[in-house]
Protein backbone atom coordinates (compact mmCIF):
# COMPACT_ATOMS: atom_id res chain seq x y z
CA UNK A 1 0.00 0.00 0.00
CA UNK A 2 2.70 2.47 0.50
CA UNK A 3 4.85 1.36 -2.56
CA UNK A 4 6.50 3.83 -4.37
CA UNK A 5 7.46 2.83 -8.24
CA UNK A 6 10.94 4.24 -8.32
CA UNK A 7 11.82 2.48 -5.76
CA UNK A 8 10.03 -0.61 -7.11
CA UNK A 9 9.92 -1.00 -11.07
CA UNK A 10 13.91 1.14 -11.20
CA UNK A 11 15.31 -1.72 -9.13
CA UNK A 12 18.29 -3.91 -10.19
CA UNK A 13 15.61 -6.59 -9.75
CA UNK A 14 13.18 -5.57 -12.15
CA UNK A 15 16.09 -4.42 -14.52
CA UNK A 16 17.27 -7.72 -15.10
CA UNK A 17 20.19 -8.87 -17.20
CA UNK A 18 21.15 -11.41 -20.30
CA UNK A 19 23.80 -13.28 -17.65
CA UNK A 20 21.02 -13.54 -15.24
CA UNK A 21 18.96 -15.11 -17.23
CA UNK A 22 21.13 -17.37 -19.21
CA UNK A 23 21.70 -18.61 -15.65
CA UNK A 24 18.34 -19.25 -14.68
CA UNK A 25 17.31 -20.96 -18.21
CA UNK A 26 20.22 -23.37 -17.76
CA UNK A 27 19.05 -23.78 -14.19
CA UNK A 28 15.41 -24.40 -15.17
CA UNK A 29 16.15 -26.83 -18.00
CA UNK A 30 19.01 -28.63 -15.15
CA UNK A 31 16.25 -29.03 -12.92
CA UNK A 32 13.27 -30.01 -14.91
CA UNK A 33 15.61 -33.08 -16.78
CA UNK A 34 16.61 -33.96 -13.20
CA UNK A 35 12.97 -34.25 -11.83
CA UNK A 36 11.13 -35.48 -14.61
CA UNK A 37 13.69 -38.66 -14.53
CA UNK A 38 12.76 -39.49 -10.99
CA UNK A 39 9.05 -38.65 -10.87
CA UNK A 40 8.45 -40.33 -14.24
CA UNK A 41 6.80 -43.70 -11.96
CA UNK A 42 4.90 -41.11 -10.39
CA UNK A 43 3.70 -39.26 -13.95
CA UNK A 44 2.45 -42.96 -15.20
CA UNK A 45 0.89 -44.05 -12.26
CA UNK A 46 -1.31 -40.70 -11.59
CA UNK A 47 -2.19 -40.81 -15.55
CA UNK A 48 -3.55 -44.03 -15.32
CA UNK A 49 -5.52 -43.48 -11.99
CA UNK A 50 -6.75 -40.55 -13.92
CA UNK A 51 -7.96 -42.43 -16.62
CA UNK A 52 -9.28 -44.91 -14.69
CA UNK A 53 -11.71 -43.03 -12.29
CA UNK A 54 -13.26 -40.70 -14.39
CA UNK A 55 -14.22 -40.15 -18.15
CA UNK A 56 -12.53 -37.38 -19.95
CA UNK A 57 -8.85 -36.04 -20.97
CA UNK A 58 -5.65 -37.50 -18.83
CA UNK A 59 -4.34 -33.94 -19.25
CA UNK A 60 -5.96 -30.28 -18.23
CA UNK A 61 -4.82 -27.62 -20.58
CA UNK A 62 -5.84 -24.04 -19.39
CA UNK A 63 -4.87 -20.75 -20.76
CA UNK A 64 -2.32 -18.97 -18.30
CA UNK A 65 -0.54 -15.20 -18.44
CA UNK A 66 3.04 -15.53 -18.50
CA UNK A 67 6.06 -12.99 -19.07
CA UNK A 68 4.85 -9.70 -20.32
CA UNK A 69 1.86 -10.65 -20.50
CA UNK A 70 1.68 -13.30 -23.11
CA UNK A 71 -0.79 -15.93 -22.75
CA UNK A 72 0.31 -19.35 -23.00
CA UNK A 73 -1.23 -23.34 -22.45
CA UNK A 74 -0.64 -24.35 -19.12
CA UNK A 75 -0.27 -28.17 -19.05
CA UNK A 76 -1.98 -30.35 -15.57
CA UNK A 77 -2.91 -33.63 -14.21
CA UNK A 78 -7.22 -33.32 -14.69
CA UNK A 79 -8.16 -33.37 -10.91
CA UNK A 80 -11.93 -32.44 -11.21
CA UNK A 81 -14.37 -33.51 -13.51
CA UNK A 82 -14.86 -32.50 -16.66
CA UNK A 83 -17.86 -30.27 -15.82
CA UNK A 84 -16.58 -28.60 -13.33
CA UNK A 85 -17.30 -25.38 -15.40
CA UNK A 86 -19.74 -26.15 -17.16
CA UNK A 87 -21.40 -22.31 -17.44
CA UNK A 88 -17.86 -20.90 -18.37
CA UNK A 89 -17.28 -18.91 -15.76
CA UNK A 90 -14.02 -19.37 -13.85
CA UNK A 91 -13.49 -19.73 -10.43
CA UNK A 92 -10.88 -20.64 -7.66
CA UNK A 93 -10.80 -23.86 -5.80
CA UNK A 94 -12.88 -24.19 -2.59
CA UNK A 95 -12.32 -25.72 0.85
CA UNK A 96 -13.80 -29.41 -0.11
CA UNK A 97 -14.52 -28.79 -3.47
CA UNK A 98 -17.03 -31.02 -4.68
CA UNK A 99 -15.93 -30.33 -8.17
CA UNK A 100 -12.52 -31.91 -7.23
CA UNK A 101 -12.04 -36.29 -8.22
CA UNK A 102 -10.78 -38.81 -5.28
CA UNK A 103 -7.86 -39.24 -7.03
CA UNK A 104 -7.69 -35.31 -8.26
CA UNK A 105 -7.87 -34.96 -4.31
CA UNK A 106 -4.73 -36.68 -3.78
CA UNK A 107 -2.67 -35.89 -6.98
CA UNK A 108 -3.31 -32.05 -5.44
CA UNK A 109 -2.28 -32.01 -2.07
CA UNK A 110 0.94 -33.99 -3.08
CA UNK A 111 1.40 -31.60 -5.58
CA UNK A 112 1.68 -34.42 -8.40
CA UNK A 113 -1.04 -32.82 -10.26
CA UNK A 114 1.70 -30.09 -11.55
CA UNK A 115 4.46 -32.29 -12.76
CA UNK A 116 3.69 -31.82 -16.19
CA UNK A 117 4.27 -28.01 -16.16
CA UNK A 118 7.72 -29.08 -16.61
CA UNK A 119 7.07 -29.74 -20.34
CA UNK A 120 5.88 -25.92 -19.78
CA UNK A 121 9.73 -25.16 -18.31
CA UNK A 122 11.31 -27.04 -20.85
CA UNK A 123 9.32 -25.13 -24.07
CA UNK A 124 10.26 -21.59 -22.36
CA UNK A 125 6.54 -20.79 -21.07
CA UNK A 126 7.61 -21.16 -17.50
CA UNK A 127 10.72 -20.99 -14.83
CA UNK A 128 11.32 -23.52 -12.36
CA UNK A 129 10.76 -20.89 -9.68
CA UNK A 130 8.63 -17.90 -10.17
CA UNK A 131 4.69 -16.02 -9.21
CA UNK A 132 2.29 -18.13 -9.91
CA UNK A 133 0.50 -17.97 -13.60
CA UNK A 134 -3.14 -16.85 -13.07
CA UNK A 135 -6.11 -16.99 -15.40
CA UNK A 136 -6.47 -14.06 -17.96
CA UNK A 137 -9.99 -13.77 -16.32
CA UNK A 138 -8.63 -13.32 -12.60
CA UNK A 139 -6.11 -11.25 -14.35
CA UNK A 140 -7.78 -8.75 -15.41
CA UNK A 141 -10.09 -8.43 -12.17
CA UNK A 142 -6.90 -8.30 -10.16
CA UNK A 143 -5.24 -5.61 -12.26
CA UNK A 144 -7.98 -3.55 -11.66
CA UNK A 145 -8.11 -4.05 -7.93
CA UNK A 146 -4.47 -4.23 -7.14
CA UNK A 147 -1.86 -1.40 -7.70
CA UNK A 148 1.60 -2.77 -9.46
CA UNK A 149 -0.49 -6.51 -9.72
CA UNK A 150 0.83 -6.51 -13.98
CA UNK A 151 4.63 -5.97 -12.53
CA UNK A 152 4.82 -10.00 -11.58
CA UNK A 153 4.44 -10.46 -15.39
CA UNK A 154 8.25 -9.15 -16.03
CA UNK A 155 9.60 -12.60 -15.20
CA UNK A 156 8.57 -16.01 -16.35
CA UNK A 157 5.75 -17.66 -14.18
CA UNK A 158 6.83 -20.76 -11.92
CA UNK A 159 5.90 -24.27 -10.95
CA UNK A 160 6.92 -23.14 -7.31
CA UNK A 161 7.53 -19.61 -5.83
CA UNK A 162 8.48 -17.56 -2.92
CA UNK A 163 4.38 -16.88 -2.52
CA UNK A 164 3.22 -20.73 -2.76
CA UNK A 165 5.92 -21.35 -0.30
CA UNK A 166 5.06 -18.74 1.83
CA UNK A 167 1.06 -18.23 2.29
CA UNK A 168 -1.67 -20.93 1.73
CA UNK A 169 -3.91 -21.22 -1.46
CA UNK A 170 -5.44 -17.64 -2.56
CA UNK A 171 -8.97 -17.88 -3.22
CA UNK A 172 -9.87 -14.07 -2.57
CA UNK A 173 -8.69 -10.88 -3.24
CA UNK A 174 -7.12 -10.71 -0.05
CA UNK A 175 -5.18 -13.63 -0.42
CA UNK A 176 -4.48 -12.22 -4.40
CA UNK A 177 -2.63 -8.87 -2.64
CA UNK A 178 -0.65 -10.60 0.40
CA UNK A 179 0.24 -13.02 -2.55
CA UNK A 180 1.63 -9.82 -4.44
CA UNK A 181 3.77 -8.73 -1.63
CA UNK A 182 5.67 -12.11 -2.06
CA UNK A 183 6.06 -12.48 -5.58
CA UNK A 184 7.45 -8.69 -5.49
CA UNK A 185 10.04 -9.15 -3.04
CA UNK A 186 10.86 -12.41 -5.21
CA UNK A 187 11.32 -10.38 -8.28
CA UNK A 188 13.00 -7.55 -6.78
CA UNK A 189 15.48 -9.91 -4.98
CA UNK A 190 15.40 -13.00 -7.65
CA UNK A 191 18.94 -14.86 -7.80
CA UNK A 192 20.04 -18.60 -8.17
CA UNK A 193 20.57 -18.94 -4.07
CA UNK A 194 17.22 -17.71 -3.52
CA UNK A 195 15.43 -20.10 -5.93
CA UNK A 196 17.60 -23.16 -4.33
CA UNK A 197 16.19 -21.60 -0.55
CA UNK A 198 12.63 -21.99 -2.61
CA UNK A 199 12.74 -25.55 -3.59
CA UNK A 200 14.06 -26.72 -0.42
CA UNK A 201 11.38 -25.28 0.93
CA UNK A 202 9.03 -26.46 -1.53
CA UNK A 203 9.92 -30.24 -0.42
CA UNK A 204 8.49 -29.51 3.09
CA UNK A 205 5.79 -27.74 1.59
CA UNK A 206 4.55 -30.92 0.00
CA UNK A 207 5.27 -33.46 2.67
CA UNK A 208 3.51 -31.44 5.28
CA UNK A 209 0.90 -31.37 2.56
CA UNK A 210 0.46 -27.22 3.07
CA UNK A 211 -2.00 -25.01 1.50
CA UNK A 212 -3.51 -27.33 -0.94
CA UNK A 213 -6.83 -27.61 -2.24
Amino acid sequence: DALHPSWLIFSDGFVGGWIQAMAKRAFDIAASLVLLAFSTPALVLAALAVRLESRGPVFYRQERVGLNGRPFMLLKFRSMRTDAERDGVPRWAAVNDSRITRVGAFIRKTRIDELPQLINVLRGDMSFVGPRPERPFFVDQLSEAIPFYRERHCVKPGITGWAQINYPYGASLEDARQKLSYDLYYVKNRSLFLDLVILLSTVRVILLQEGAR
